[in-house]
C-alpha cells in the first residue's frame, strides 16, 4: 500500500533519479564554449594583452573552429585571425578544471590563467583555485579526456 508519506518521497526522488540516469546518445557537443558567442563574447587577445577579460564588440567578430569570436578592435582580429591556436582558450573555452575531471562545464570570463602561453578559462573563481592546485597534473588530465568528453 503506498502511503501518502511514500508517494511524496518518490515524487521528490524522480527528478533525482532522472538526472543520475543513463541519457540516450546525443549530439556531440560544440568543440568551442558559446553563450551564444565564442567564451561569452569575450575577446581571447585580450587576456594576453590586457591581462585580463574585456568583452568583444559586435564590428570585430569573425568566425573560428564553428563559433563567431568577437574583439575590442581589429587589431585584435587580426592577431586572431593570423594565429588562433595562440590566443583561443585550451579546451575550447569550457572549464579546465572540469575537463580534467572528465565533465564539460561553461566558464565566466574573470575566473581565468595564462600558464606556459596558454590561456585556460575556468567555471568560477572556485574551480580555477582548484585547479591552480596543479595545473600541470590537471592540464594532463585534460588533455587525456579532450576530446572524449565532447561525446
Amino acid at each position: 500500500m503506498l502511503t501518502r508519506r511514500k508517494y511524496l518521497g518518490l515524487l521528490a526522488a524522480a527528478p533525482v533519479a532522472l538526472t543520475l540516469a543513463p541519457r540516450p546518445a546525443q549530439a556531440r557537443e560544440a568543440e568551442v564554449f558559446q553563450n551564444p558567442n565564442a567564451i561569452n563574447g569575450t575577446d581571447p587577445v585580450a587576456y594576453f594583452t590586457s591581462q585580463g577579460p574585456i568583452a568583444g564588440k559586435e564590428a570585430h567578430m569573425l568566425m573560428w573552429s564553428g563559433a563567431t569570436w568577437k574583439f575590442v578592435s581589429a587589431d585584435h582580429a587580426a592577431m586572431f585571425e593570423a594565429n588562433p591556436r595562440a590566443y583561443a582558450p585550451v579546451f575550447g573555452g569550457y572549464c579546465a578544471y572540469a575537463a580534467s575531471k572528465g565533465y564539460l562545464a561553461p566558464t565566466m570570463p574573470d575566473a581565468w590563467t595564462i600558464y606556459e602561453d596558454k590561456l585556460y578559462l575556468n567555471a568560477n573563481l572556485r574551480a580555477r583555485e582548484l585547479w591552480r592546485q596543479d595545473i600541470p597534473g590537471n592540464i594532463a588530465k585534460g588533455l587525456a579526456n579532450w576530446p572524449g568528453i565532447l561525446g
